[in-house]
């Protein structure tokens, strides 16, 4: 049995060249590494924007990796133990973030060990995916909002998403009017409320902005509100969408049985790596709901070409000036490309995510806090 021999991680913040806020000008990320018994290296991560990286790394060096150690290396056989081991400190949350590092490095090794990429490794089921033009954008002026998507238009996408969720909806409807205005007809438009409405509030703001045909509201009530969204979608038309703060696959199927979200949207890492996301989009197509991964467009691109084929297409999400490689964080090229609002993969072996360690006296060091 060819199984782990070590794993070991590496803390430290990419800084973001457009800030998601204020006070948010970097993402954190734990490197991991993982060395087999046959030798064989693998690079994965974990990542959390602002919130609680460091006790990530702390639950992979000090839980996981002593779990770890000495058993099988093969992908996906040891996660479900694991996620038991860890049980105690939550089902979901920083536990899956966590052990996705060590899961999204055992897929990593695995497909080196074979000379292939993960996507040949799963099966590639295509050669492209549709990209959507995405940003955290609800602090930015009209001006700048439209400037936003008039680049977009311009590298050719034909789907955005901008966030709503203003105090005042006249705000929002103007907003998403002027966005609809300068997309035209024929783009898509999504929206993003990130969980800023009660059950009335998202009934009013949904009736008013399904005027622009938004193809879904993301988020509209808190993340974990099951009998909220089960309600809401009696009552609104557009589809509603879920998913990047559902951490477990246990939770997606409460929601998609309780007909609570028409679209899931698995963040890769957050529910705990490649495994937990193969079985998520399994559990999707068997209720007939569409599938669209959260952000990390470098990973989710990857898995999306593999993706078994179903009645809805699956749709990339590519925030602006947030990509891994663009930011200067990763050691080779970025193993995806998004050109024409389409991604495509680029040759390399494994996952093509290894990490480049940041200098010691960078602003965004290993051991530093998020720049303000």
């Amino acid at each position: 049995m060819t199984s782990i021999r070590r794993l070991t991680t590496r803390l430290q913040r990419v800084p973001l060249t457009r800030p998601w806020a204020a006070d948010v000008t970097s993402v954190g990320v734990v490197a991991t590494h993982v060395v087999r018994s046959d030798g064989v290296e693998g690079w994965g991560f974990s990542w959390s924007p602002q919130i609680g990286v460091h006790a990530v790394q702390a639950l992979l060096e000090h839980d996981i990796a002593p779990a770890a150690v000495g058993r099988s290396a093969v992908p996906g056989e040891i996660w479900q133990a694991l996620w038991e081991h860890l049980h105690e400190a939550g089902g979901g949350g920083i536990t899956t973030i966590a052990l996705a590092g060590l899961d999204l490095a055992l897929w990593d090794a695995e497909a080196r060990a074979a000379d292939t990429s993960v996507s040949r490794l799963l099966g590639r089921r295509r050669d492209r995916v549709r990209a959507y033009g995405s940003g955290v954008n609800l602090h930015y002026s009209l001006d700048e909002l439209l400037a936003q998507v008039q680049r977009w238009v311009d590298d050719g996408f034909d789907a955005v998403k901008i966030k709503v969720g203003k105090p005042d909806l006249a705000e929002d409807v103007d907003r998403v009017s002027a966005v609809r205005a300068l997309l035209g007809a024929d783009r898509s438009l999504m929206i993003d409320a990130n969980q800023r409405w009660d059950l009335d509030r998202a009934t009013a703001s949904i009736d008013a902005l399904a005027a622009f045909d938004p193809a879904w509201i993301e988020e509209p009530l808190r993340a974990d509100d099951l009998a909220g969204h089960a309600e809401l979608a009696t009552r609104v038309a557009v589809p509603i969408a879920v998913g990047e703060n559902l951490h477990t696959a246990h939770r997606f199927e409460d929601f998609l049985r309780a007909g609570a979200a028409q679209i899931v949207q698995p963040n890769i890492v957050r529910v705990g790596g490649i495994t937990p996301f193969l079985r998520i989009a399994g559990l999707a197509a068997s209720h007939g709901a569409a599938l669209h991964p959260h952000l990390l467009p470098e990973l989710s691109g990857q898995l999306a070409l593999a993706l078994p084929e179903t009645t809805t297409e699956v749709l990339v999400e590519d925030v602006e000036d947030a990509g891994f490689a663009a930011l200067g964080a990763l050691v080779d090229p970025s193993p995806v490309a998004i050109t024409g609002g389409y991604l495509t993969e680029r040759e390399h072996t494994g996952l093509g995510l290894r990490f480049a360690p940041l200098l010691p006296d960078s602003p965004a060091s290993t051991e530093g806090k998020a720049p303000s």
